[in-house]
C-alpha cells in the first residue's frame, strides 16, 4: 500500500470546469471493452455522469480546485487501470459517522453495487448536479448520500462540520466528521432497521469499529485503515 497523508482540511473552493481529458482518447477501446464486461456483471450500472478533479493547490489547509464532467464508465475503466495519467484526482466527500460512544460506523457495500463487499462511510462520486452556480457542494452531497444510504435523518446526526482529507496517489477522500446521537449498538440496529425497508439496499449492514483490530476480516479501500489508526489513536 502507498503512503497516505492524512491532513485537517479549513475551507473547500471546488469550482466546475472544462477539460481535455486525455485518457479518454488514449484508452477508448479499454474504456468501450471495460463497460460492457462491467455492465455486464453490473446489470443496474448506469453511466452517468461524475466530476474529478484536474488541478488542486493547498493553502494552509484551504483546498482550490478544478473538477471537470467525465462519464461513469471511463471513470471506473480509469479507477479499475490503476489511475493512469497524471495530474486527474478521485476525489469525494464521505460521512464519518462516529456514534455517541467514540465507535465508527461503516457500512458493507451490497452485492449489485460496483464496490460489493467493502465497507467504509457513506459517500459517492460528486455529480453535475452537486454543482450550485459552478461551485462544487461538497457538504449537500455528503449529507444525501448519507441519508439515501442509512436512512438516518438530520435530527438524529450531529453535523461537526469539519473535514479531514485523506490522500493516496489519484484519490483525494474527504471525511465529514457526523456524529450519530446514539450509542454504537443502538445506531447500527437503527441503521439497519431503515436500510431493510428500502426497495434498493445499498448497503448490505453495518459493522462497529471501536478500535483499529475491529476491521479484521473487513474489506476497505487502502485509504480507511489509516484514517481509522489515526482518528481512533
Amino acid at each position: 500500500m502507498s503512503d497516505v497523508e492524512i491532513f485537517p482540511v479549513t475551507s473547500l473552493d471546488i469550482r466546475l470546469g472544462g477539460y481535455d481529458w486525455p485518457f479518454l482518447n488514449e484508452a477508448r477501446y479499454e474504456i468501450d471493452r471495460f463497460w460492457r464486461d462491467f455492465s455486464a456483471r453490473k446489470s443496474q450500472a448506469y453511466d452517468g455522469r461524475v466530476l474529478l478533479l484536474h488541478a488542486q493547490a493547498w493553502r494552509d489547509g484551504h483546498l482550490e480546485a478544478r473538477a471537470f464532467e467525465t462519464a461513469y464508465s471511463a471513470f471506473i475503466a480509469w479507477k479499475s487501470l490503476g489511475f493512469p495519467g497524471a495530474g486527474v484526482c478521485n476525489f469525494f466527500g464521505m460521512a464519518a459517522l462516529r456514534a455517541s460512544d467514540g465507535a465508527f460506523l461503516l457500512g458493507e457495500m451490497s452485492s449489485w453495487t460496483a464496490h460489493s463487499g467493502q465497507s467504509y462511510f457513506p459517500a459517492g462520486t460528486p455529480e453535475p448536479a452537486d454543482c450550485r452556480n459552478g461551485v462544487v457542494d461538497l457538504e449537500s452531497s455528503v449529507l444525501r448520500e448519507c441519508a439515501e444510504e442509512t436512512g438516518l435523518l438530520a435530527t438524529e446526526i450531529d453535523d461537526r462540520a469539519t473535514w479531514v482529507a485523506v490522500r493516496q496517489n489519484a484519490q483525494l477522500a474527504l471525511m465529514r466528521d457526523m456524529r450519530v446521537r446514539f450509542p454504537a449498538d443502538d445506531a447500527r440496529a437503527l441503521i439497519q432497521a431503515r436500510i431493510a425497508l428500502q426497495d434498493r439496499q445499498e448497503l448490505a449492514r453495518i459493522h462497529i469499529v471501536r478500535r483499529p483490530d475491529d476491521t479484521h476480516g473487513l474489506t476497505m479501500p487502502d485509504y480507511m485503515q489509516p484514517f481509522l489508526d489515526n482518528a481512533l489513536a
